[in-house]
């Protein structure tokens, strides 16, 4: 019987454990790493990208296509309820002067067939398989450009989150040391060494505090929405994000002079668009060029005055005719069309190379921007750092001063205020410093060493 007891006792702590298993299971840790991979697999619009490049080969398809034989078959049948008839002199039946009506077809006529038509030269169609072949690697780079943003964002918001984790363990610190504080003054006051204002003071401080800690948690929650939603993960799971990847930073990486663009997918984006816009201007020049064609059809039909073309033993009479041939088109002149659109496809040319030579420019300023606020943003973490030491310092020799009665409570809460201000400065430093580190990398092209 005790037995019983035991193992029915045991019940509700196998099902806690259960449940605290599934709790932990739920929970993801997500490391930059992992977070940067699983967006490349999960977000929107990089599947979306994948999705134009599979679009492009089937549109590279479609036009190669147009190069390929094109055979056509049809079928038809024909009821002729009032048959045409045709005027004959009566010469031709040995009945001059009278008018003849003959009726010139059958009532029912049925017919099928085959064309085939093969361009042997057109320089349009040419062309424009060149130009669909080449916006495949268009395509397949915008796919590549869309995995690069989304890498960028994803680290961004990672490291917004772990910026703010950062400043809630500064206010609950800050709520720590003040409970301290607010334990010893309600001491002084009862024992009448202390004036309520004192308490008072100290209670609106320790209310501010704990709001400031909700509005942050809220907005911690949203910054990791904001996470999930850009990886393309569901926002229910719950993530956890090691706080090791906001380690401490003390010196600058190598940074080079100048920006190798080779590997940059905006340039090759924009030179493949350059060319294009070549190819668009060929396809207009071969408007000029003459086409050759070859075309053959082949034609079986039957011809009945009774509805009986399709059985064994039937009055229909059934002929067959064939033909093939070439045909030449030779453009001779169209109003000058085609010298306008040769001319648009010139300007365009001209744009593009504007648009790379802009690009290049902005790809540099991109650069130097970044070191400038690599450079910057480490001269302020170490000054934030060596400041939030100072602030400590300044807190811990105030607090005890209070403590002793040598020092306000004015002075306790100043200081208090300086040092979460110079840690709150020193959180933003770090993120300012993770987010031009990122724009470095982005910089040289390499923005994808990240996922590994």
């Amino acid at each position: 019987m005790n037995t019983i007891i035991k193992q029915v006792r045991l019940i509700p702590l196998l099902l806690l454990g259960l449940l605290l298993s599934n709790a932990a299971r739920a929970q993801q840790t997500l490391s930059l790493k992992d977070a940067l991979n699983y967006a490349v697999q999960n977000a929107v619009s990089v599947r979306k990208a994948n999705l134009d490049v599979d679009g492009g080969k089937y549109k590279t398809q479609e036009i190669r296509a147009q190069a390929l034989p094109q055979l056509t078959g049809s079928a038809s049948l024909t009821d002729n309820v009032i048959v045409q008839s045709i005027v004959l002199p009566g010469e031709f039946l040995n009945r001059p002067g009278e008018v003849i009506l003959a009726k010139a077809g059958t009532k029912y006529n049925a017919g099928a067939g085959l064309q085939l038509n093969q361009q042997l030269f057109n320089q349009t169609v040419f062309t424009g398989l060149k130009a669909a072949k080449t916006s495949e690697s268009y395509y397949k780079l915008n796919a590549q450009l869309s995995e690069e943003q989304i890498i960028e964002q994803v680290a961004n918001n990672y490291y917004s989150v772990l910026v703010n984790r950062q400043q809630l363990n500064v206010i609950d610190t800050n709520i720590k040391n003040v409970k301290v504080v607010e334990k010893i003054i309600s001491n002084q006051y009862k024992n009448g060494l202390a004036k309520k204002i004192d308490v008072d003071r100290i209670k609106v401080n320790l209310t501010n505090l704990q709001t400031q800690r909700e509005q942050t948690l809220n907005g911690i929650t949203q910054l990791e929405n904001q996470l999930k939603f850009s990886m393309g993960m569901p926002v229910e799971t719950v993530i956890i994000l090691p706080q090791t990847e906001l380690s401490e930073i003390k010196s600058l990486p190598e940074i080079a002079e100048s920006v190798d663009m080779s590997n940059r997918t905006e340039l090759k984006i924009a030179n493949v668009q350059k060319e294009l816009y070549t190819l668009d201007r060929k396809a207009k020049v071969s408007e000029y060029y003459p086409t050759l064609a070859l075309n053959s059809n082949y034609n079986y039909n039957g011809v009945s005055n009774k509805f009986d073309l399709f059985k064994g033993k039937s009055t229909a009479n059934w002929y067959d005719m064939a033909a093939i041939g070439i045909t030449l088109k030779v453009p001779i002149f169209d109003g000058f069309a085609t010298r306008s659109r040769v001319r648009q496809a010139d300007v365009n040319l001209k744009k593009a190379d504007e648009d790379i030579r802009q690009m290049k420019n902005s790809l540099n300023v991109e650069y130097e921007n970044a070191k400038i606020k690599l450079r910057d943003n480490l001269s302020t973490i170490n000054a934030q750092r060596q400041n939030v030491i100072l602030a400590q310092e300044i807190y811990q020799s105030t607090q005890n001063n209070y403590n002793n009665g040598l020092a306000a409570l004015t002075d306790l809460l100043d200081t208090e205020n300086a040092l979460t201000q110079a840690q709150n400065s020193y959180n933003q430093a770090l993120l300012n410093y993770k987010i031009a580190e990122i724009q470095l990398i982005k910089s040289n092209g390499n923005i994808k060493s990240l996922l590994q």
